[in-house]
Order: C-alpha cells, then sequence, then structure tokens
C-alpha cells in the first residue's frame, strides 16, 4: 500500500511527550493490539511521525482496520504499510474457486460528514452508513462520534 498520510494532531490520545520512537512504536503497537487484531507476525517502527508496520496481516481486513488503527493516533501523521496478507490455504480442485481478495478502500472524515452521507455518497444508499460502521469496528463505538480527519475503512 505504501505511505499514507493521517493528520497529525487529531486522533486517540496515546503518546505523554518526550517518548523515544521505540517509546512510540510500543506504544502505537499497544494501541493496535488493544483492538484484538492479531499482530504477532507485526513489527512497528516510528520515525519522524510516521509509523511503519511490517510484516504479515492475517487477512486483507485486519490489514485495513491495522492501518486505520495505528494512523488514527495523535502525533502521527503517515503510516507506511508494509504488511503482506497471509495466503488462503490451498483447497481441492473441486471447490468452488475462491472469491478474489478485495484491498480496502478509505476515506477522510471531512467537517459535516457523517456515517449516513459517506454510505449515501459511497453506495447511493444513507441507510448502509452500519456497513461502514461495523467495518471499522472495534475502532468505533459508535456511528455518531467520528471525527474530521479520521481515516475509515469503506467496505465494498
Amino acid at each position: 500500500m505504501g505511505l499514507g498520510s493521517f493528520l497529525k494532531n487529531v486522533g486517540e490520545k496515546i503518546f505523554g511527550g518526550g517518548e523515544k520512537p521505540e517509546e512510540q512504536a510500543l506504544k502505537v503497537k499497544n494501541h493496535v493490539a488493544k483492538y484484538g487484531f492479531d499482530i504477532s507476525a507485526l513489527t512497528f517502527t516510528v520515525a519522524d511521525d510516521k509509523v511503519t508496520i511490517q510484516g504479515e496481516a492475517k487477512n486483507w481486513d485486519e490489514k485495513g482496520k491495522i492501518y486505520v488503527a495505528a494512523g488514527n493516533v495523535e502525533g502521527i501523521d503517515g503510516v507506511n504499510d508494509r504488511m503482506t496478507v497471509k495466503a488462503a490455504p490451498v483447497v481441492a480442485q473441486t471447490a468452488a474457486p475462491a472469491a478474489a481478495a478485495v484491498q480496502p478502500k478509505f476515506h477522510t472524515v471531512q467537517s459535516g460528514d457523517t456515517l449516513s452521507k459517506i454510505a449515501k455518497d459511497v453506495y447511493g444508499d444513507a441507510n448502509a452508513y452500519n456497513r461502514i460502521f461495523d467495518a471499522n469496528k472495534p475502532m468505533l463505538s459508535d456511528p455518531d462520534k467520528i471525527y474530521p480527519g479520521q481515516v475509515l475503512v469503506i467496505p465494498q
């Protein structure tokens, strides 16, 4: 995916100030881990207010959520995504072909945005806001609690 931009002055406050890059990386890693993602095969480093995530994510869904969870931190202005996705197990030839993996899309919340407005723009149906809300759980706890600058996963 490469380097993605985030707004440095918005997001969850996890830094106290004055941490060394190694300490910041550990705090970002712990922040991402609190959502229950499998980060056992990932490493986190921080330099110049950018977090780099390397290693293998469990699947595309978790990869996207780990990316936004790491970037939606106050003090981080970019995420360098160097994650790969674990290969799906090989299935017998008689099984139906697996659907192609779909990489996640992202949306940066603007002032005045609501999940319903974003759903109307993306899907043509404001009532589809729950698709976006569900795709961003557990980072979102309430569909009405989004903020400008926050990056959301937009499911296909």
